[in-house]
């Protein structure tokens, strides 16, 4: 490998990794890991979930930086496109003809039907990015059975990449349909790329995504967010689902925020759990409606979680550390 001495070549699960910069040891990406088979169930609601992500993209991407798109406020005063609409209308119209015992419950148009099983969509997550022309942003689909993802699939066609996990069988990643690229995989030709939490086990050395330091503020855990930043090695805010996908990948080893609903989080959190990693709300429970999510490679849960226990006052650090990387 190019810049590896043989010394610092490692396996782990089967795939090529290195020590980093930070204590990361992460897979060489892409990595290869041979997959046993998913029990048949399963594996027919993966790809039906795949093929929800196809309509999406379809959908999503044909609007993406359109000069014509279509933008309004909804009454909490988020933004809603034509996209967000159109993409959510496809993923329930193919919903409904292959699975019209299964509920629903969507971002823009609600829940129907029952709760045992459940398709939760957010149609654009993201959707400030995407009507700005940015690319990060992404259509989220989990299948959870009594109020737990099961399946999740989060599809991102603006840069063509797509992942997908099987709590208890594994995450895996591709390129979408929609890429163009030679080779372009979903899973479903067998060329995907199976990925994993890091295993970085100290928290000062640790890659954390904290997404918005507007919502920190607006939780009253603003001096928390401070706090954390001058325990870890590494903050940044990567942003909506993308930074949920870089934790399953073993890039980031923490991802936080509040303020979020069930169709922000489900499919990330069926991901991550899927690659080896826990989500939790930020108070510790197991549960998609608290309006906040903690999210780390497993290794690190419970260091954050007391962290994160009781707010800090903001105050002064008497010597700055080092800007990272």
């Amino acid at each position: 490998m190019v810049g590896v001495s043989p010394a610092e070549e490692q396996r782990y699960q089967g795939i090529p990794v290195t020590r980093n910069r930070g204590g990361l040891r992460r897979a060489l990406y892409p990595g290869r890991v041979p997959d046993a088979p998913l029990p048949a169930d399963l594996q027919a609601d993966l790809d039906l979930a795949l093929r929800l992500a196809d309509a999406a993209d379809a959908e999503s991407l044909a609007r993406f930086d359109a000069a014509d798109l279509r933008v309004s406020l909804k009454a909490d005063r988020s933004h809603v496109t034509d996209a967000d609409l159109a993409t959510e209308r496809a993923i329930r119209a193919l919903l409904g003809a292959e699975r019209p015992s299964d509920g629903i419950f969507g971002e823009e148009f609600g829940s129907e039907g029952q709760t045992v099983r459940q398709w939760i969509v957010d149609p654009i997550d993201g959707t400030a990015n995407f009507l700005r022309g940015v690319p990060i942003w992404g259509t989220m689909i989990a299948l959870a059975v009594d109020g737990v993802p099961l399946i999740g699939v989060v599809s991102m066609p603006a840069l063509g990449r797509r992942w997908w996990g099987v709590v208890g069988h594994g995450a895996w990643t591709g390129e979408t349909q929609t890429s163009g690229a030679a080779g372009a995989s979903d899973g479903r030709d067998g060329l995907s790329q199976r990925i994993r939490v890091s295993d970085v086990s100290a928290l000062d050395q640790a890659s954390v995504s904290f997404q918005s330091i507007a919502q920190w503020d607006a939780a009253g855990r603003l001096g928390s967010l401070i706090a954390l930043s001058r325990r870890v090695w590494r903050d940044r805010a990567y942003g909506d689902v993308y930074s949920y996908m870089l934790l399953a990948e073993g890039r980031v080893d923490m991802v936080a925020e509040f303020d979020v609903k069930e169709y922000d989080i489900a499919a990330a959190v069926a991901i991550v759990q899927a690659a080896g990693g826990r989500a939790t709300a930020i108070g510790g429970e197991e549960t998609l409606s608290d309006r906040s999510i903690l999210a780390t490679n497993g290794l690190l849960h419970d260091g954050f979680l007391a962290m994160l226990a009781d707010d800090v006052p903001v105050v002064a650090e008497v010597t700055a550390r080092p800007e990272g990387e």
